[in-house]
C-alpha cells in the first residue's frame, strides 16, 4: 500500500483558498490542478508499506497525534518548488505554529513501523495546488497571488491515507488520530 500522513484543512477555510486561485485555475499552460478532494497538508509520505506493517503504524501515529498540542495556522502566500521561477509544484504556504516536529513525530513512526521509504526532505508546510511536468515560470501568478492571508485554523487530527495512483489520484482515509488538546495561551 502507497500511504502518507496529513492534515486536512477545515472546509470553510479549503472555500477561501479555492475562491483565491478560482481566476487563475486553468490559465497557466502546463499546470494540472487536482481536485480539492485531494488537498492536503503533508507530513510524512511513507510510500509502498506492508499492509503487516499497518496495525503498527496505525499505533505509533495515534501515539505521535497525543504528544503533540494542536497547532493554530493560517495559509499565507505562494510558493513553487523547486523554485517560482523554474516550477514543478504550485503550492499555498502555512503561518501558524510550526509543524515541523509534529511531522519529525510522524516520520519517526513510520520508519519504526517499517515504512523503508519515509521521506527525509527538511519539512516544508504546504498544500499543493497544481504540478507541472515541465519546468514553468509561475512568477507572474505568484505575484498575482501575492498579500493573500487566509482565516486562522487548528489542525486538530492526522490522517492516515492509502494513495491509489492513475489517471485520477484517490485517496482513501485509514485513520486519523486527534493531537492534543492546545496549550493555553
Amino acid at each position: 500500500m502507497r500511504l502518507f500522513a496529513a492534515v486536512v484543512p477545515p472546509d470553510e477555510v479549503l472555500d477561501e483558498l479555492e475562491r483565491a486561485i478560482a481566476p487563475y485555475a486553468g490559465q497557466v499552460p502546463g499546470l494540472r490542478w487536482p481536485e480539492r478532494a485531494t488537498w492536503h497538508v503533508t507530513l510524512a509520505f511513507f510510500g509502498e508499506v506492508p499492509e503487516r506493517a499497518l496495525p503498527d503504524l496505525c499505533a505509533r501515529l495515534g501515539r505521535a497525534a497525543r504528544r503533540h498540542p494542536v497547532p493554530a495556522l493560517a495559509f499565507t502566500g505562494f510558493g513553487a518548488f523547486s523554485s517560482v521561477r523554474r516550477a514543478r509544484v504550485f503550492w499555498a504556504g502555512l503561518s501558524g505554529d510550526s509543524m515541523a516536529r509534529l511531522a519529525d513525530s510522524v516520520r519517526a513512526a513510520g520508519r519504526r513501523a517499517g515504512a523503508a521509504h519515509t521521506d527525509e526532505k527538511r519539512f516544508h508546510a504546504h498544500l499543493t495546488l497544481a504540478r507541472a511536468k515541465a519546468e514553468t515560470d509561475l512568477r507572474p501568478l505568484v505575484d498575482a497571488l501575492a498579500g493573500f492571508t487566509g482565516s486562522p485554523w487548528r489542525a486538530e487530527t492526522i490522517e492516515l491515507f492509502k494513495s491509489e495512483p492513475g489517471p485520477r489520484v484517490r485517496y482513501e482515509s485509514l485513520g486519523s488520530w486527534a493531537l492534543a488538546p492546545a496549550e493555553p495561551g
